[in-house]
């Protein structure tokens, strides 16, 4: 087994066990169910018609009938690609993701709203994992898996910024807390990593030294490139915010220490996740297992 393979499934496991701790500390750790409300508090307490409008916007999209046919474009990219087994994981990873969540929502009901958030009486019938956090970033993935090798670094920090930003319109909208949009990624993002596995085992032939399709891949370095701009712009706004209005800004974060938390949890692991599948597709020694298969030449 290839080292990237061991990778992948090491990522899908530590993928169950993070989901398995998620789901613990938010549902039996006092600090963590106190932090979590008091987080979702703050992220409610920015509505305003306009931040309201765009948040609803965004939820929408990974609606059921819109986000059929976002899902759709990963699919026919990779048939047009001719990439059919990416094709295939695609579908698993769509399915699966979304699936395990709404099976895990009732399994795990629980009146925490009631309990964590002051104020608030809502109990749901069931908010761990988020659906609609599952949704894009499972759809943000299989787009990193569906594109060439050289427009996987732009895709990920793309479609990373976009599941953040779902997840902090769903806290905005006051629709979950911000350990539910946490829960959501960690299903999206295991289901990925297996399936980026089984791709691995699959393609486990070495490529051979000198092809053309090694053109087309990139470097480590360069494919941190644009998650690495998304980071330091996200990093460049709050810098801005802190020297236009230094103690406003300051006064803010010593005020909801648990809300600056939770956002930059939810960025960092947004972020993380699309930025570890696509390097885990970047080409070093061993062949992109996304690659279409090679004809016509043999090992040694």
């Amino acid at each position: 087994m290839s080292q990237r393979a061991r990778i992948a499934i090491g990522g899908a496991v530590g993928g169950i066990v993070l989901l398995m701790l998620a789901w613990y500390a938010a549902f039996h750790i006092g600090v963590v169910e106190h932090a979590d409300g008091a987080a979702f508090r703050a992220f409610t307490g920015l509505q305003r018609p306009r931040i309201d409008q765009l948040a609803r916007f965004l939820v929408q999209l990974c609606d059921p009938k819109p986000y059929v046919y976002l899902c759709a474009v990963p699919l026919l990219v990779a048939v047009a690609r001719r990439r059919f087994a990416v094709a295939v994981a695609i579908a698993a990873i769509l399915l699966g993701a979304n699936v395990t969540t709404q099976l895990l929502k009732p399994l795990l009901a629980h009146p925490r709203y009631a309990v964590a958030v002051s104020g608030i009486a809502w109990s749901p019938a069931g908010s761990w994992p988020s659906g609609h956090s599952t949704a894009a970033m499972s759809l943000a993935l299989c787009s990193v898996l569906a594109a060439p090798s050289w427009l996987r670094p732009l895709l990920a920090a793309l479609g990373g910024s976009f599941a953040v930003a779902v997840g902090y319109a769903l806290l905005t909208l006051g629709s979950h807390l911000p350990s539910d949009v946490l829960g959501g990624f960690l299903v999206a993002g295991t289901w990925t990593m297996l399936a980026v596995a089984a791709l691995l085992v699959v393609r486990e032939r070495p490529a051979p030294p000198s092809t053309a399709e090694g053109a087309g891949h990139v470097t480590v370095r360069a494919a941190l490139g644009p998650p690495g701009g998304a980071l330091l712009a996200a990093l460049g706004l709050v810098v801005i915010a802190a020297l236009a209005r230094p103690h406003d800004v300051v006064a803010y974060a010593r005020a909801h220490e648990a809300f600056m938390a939770a956002a930059g949890a939810i960025g960092a692991i947004g972020l993380a996740l699309a930025t570890g599948v696509m390097l885990t597709l970047v080409s070093g020694s061993d062949r992109d297992p996304t690659a279409a298969p090679r004809r016509g030449w043999r090992r040694g």
